[in-house]
């Protein structure tokens, strides 16, 4: 059984020759960039402020009005939040053999009282294209995980742009919306069996693409 996750399945439909290459075979180990290095950095100063209040560091500063506005809304706060599904899913552990699906929530807000969540991500990248599935992925797992939650609202937040890209969706919604990611990971589980894995040009080939054997790739030699 394949084990998933929505950057797993992003991944794969950006480019399955890529997703093998680096993710199945792996012949290019993953290496940290200066990008990576500052989104770490500001999911960390993110979480130790709203669970420390811990004051972030002055070249974080202007996260500030967003963290006064995810401090002011009423519930319980979940920073870094695991999640993991099996095949059924039913809730497992997140590093369990027997995962089909998981995932980490930046930023999951629990109002018991009202039966509702709001789950957000922090984005460090252009907001040009923004992809509102990975909410989707993230509510569909807080409903299983949270039986009483009746609905999930979150959004992206664009923390360089200033802007938010909002997501709702309600709990007799789960059902249509799981079959929708289903289709997906069967695309996925198809390469898998017939050993498919066709190269995919996109505009990230020739500046950002490690995959060098790849004849889309602008530095291969």
């Amino acid at each position: 059984m394949a084990q998933h996750s929505y950057s797993g399945i992003k991944a794969f439909e950006t480019c399955p020759r890529k997703y093998h290459d680096t993710k199945v075979v792996k012949l290019y180990p993953r290496e940290d960039t200066e990008q990576t290095l500052y989104g770490t950095e500001l999911h960390r100063q993110a979480e130790l402020h709203l669970l420390e209040d811990r004051p972030l560091d002055e070249s974080f500063k202007f996260l500030q009005p967003v963290m006064d506005s995810l401090k002011a809304m009423p519930g319980r706060r979940l920073c870094e939040y695991e999640m993991a599904l099996t095949e059924s899913l039913l809730p497992c552990e997140f590093k369990s053999e027997n995962y089909w699906v998981r995932g980490i929530a930046d930023l999951i807000i629990i109002d018991d009282e009202n039966l509702t969540a709001r789950v957000f991500d922090y984005k460090s990248g252009s907001n040009k294209y923004p992809d509102t599935d990975q909410l989707m992925l993230m509510a569909l797992m807080i409903f299983a995980h949270f039986p009483h939650i009746r609905r999930v609202t979150g959004g992206l937040l664009f923390v360089l742009k200033n802007t938010v890209s909002k997501y709702k969706v309600e709990r007799d919604q789960a059902d249509a919306l799981w079959w929708r990611w289903k289709e997906r990971v069967a695309k996925l589980d198809n390469a898998y069996t017939h050993g498919r894995w066709p190269e995919r040009s996109s505009g990230l080939c020739k500046r950002y693409c490690e995959v060098t054997a790849c004849h889309f790739n602008g530095r291969r030699s």
